[in-house]
């Protein structure tokens, strides 16, 4: 059997479901002559009658019945299919999922703006996660890309964005001497966020107290950023973060550069390069524009 035509299927679907002539005619704009003609020509292509024509209107014959449902699902099919193209033209093709962290709090809006504006219908979602968590997302694809700690699994592509330093966070009142932090944690107490929230930044802040030979044991305050500099506002006490907060810096807060072994980590951007997303895609596309 030769290639059939789209519209004999539409004629053979329609006319099946209204089971009369007439009706059909109407509902593919057709005159009824034209219809017929669509239902002879798909006849001859598949051998065989496919309607009864009498009194009570069009009835499916066997063969009619047997080719329906596979008529059905092929013209289903070119629909989803032509939906689909238009989506993608439209950039709305669902949703980009992206989770990012405290070290991309400055340039992530920034690039989901020029996104939004290139495809305002595709909808954007985002939210803060561990990097440790974001990884396994986007191996699972519940993420379609993320900012991260590196380096991240072999198992998943990534780029570069730029590198993250700790700061100590400190109410505007206090005055610091940096070079002496152990005198001043000594009398401030240091507060941090729930190490199961965020490992990451537990594990940076130990990695700091041991490699300066500082002792002290951090406090679990809260289990989000903004809580956290809030309370260091308030004069709770300090905290050592990301010196990426100064682009959300709350009033009453300031920072200080640490003196000593400093830690210094890279943030990159990752995604799954098994999984195809052409969302996705554009995206990375404008990030890297950005990029040095």
């Amino acid at each position: 059997m030769s290639g059939i035509d789209i519209r004999l299927l539409r004629a053979f679907v329609t006319l099946a479901e209204k089971g009369n002539y007439n009706k059909a005619a109407e509902a593919l704009f057709l005159t009824q002559p034209a219809l017929s003609k669509q239902i002879k020509m798909l006849e001859q292509k598949t051998g065989g009658r496919l309607f009864l024509r009498g009194r009570h209107g069009a009835v499916l014959t066997m063969v009619g019945r047997q080719l329906f449902a596979k008529a059905y699902e092929l013209l289903k099919s070119h629909h989803d299919f032509l939906t689909y193209a238009r989506e993608i033209q439209k950039g709305s093709t669902g949703k980009l999922v992206l989770g990012f962290g405290i070290s991309s709090f400055k340039s992530t809006p920034v690039w989901i703006n020029t996104f939004r504006q290139k495809f305002p219908d595709c909808d954007v979602v985002i939210s803060q996660i561990a990097s440790s968590v974001q990884a396994r997302m986007l191996m699972e694809g519940e993420l379609h890309a993320g900012f991260v700690r590196m380096p991240v699994t072999e198992l998943l592509a990534s780029r570069l964005i730029n590198k993250e330093n700790l700061v100590l966070a400190v109410p505007v009142a206090v005055d610091i001497d940096p070079t002496d932090l152990q005198r001043t944690l000594a009398i401030y107490p240091i507060l941090c966020m729930d190490p199961a929230v965020s490992p990451c930044l537990a594990e940076q802040t130990t990695a700091f107290l041991r490699d300066n030979e500082l002792i002290i044991e951090p406090i679990s305050a809260t289990n989000d950023i903004h809580s956290l500099l809030a309370l260091i506002a308030g004069g709770n006490g300090l905290a050592l973060l990301p010196a990426s907060v100064e682009n959300f810096l709350p009033v009453g807060v300031k920072l200080i550069t640490l003196w000593g072994k400093q830690i210094i980590w890279n943030i990159g951007v990752a995604w799954n390069p098994k999984i195809d997303n052409q969302m996705r895609d554009e995206f990375l596309q404008i990030v890297t524009h950005y990029l040095p």
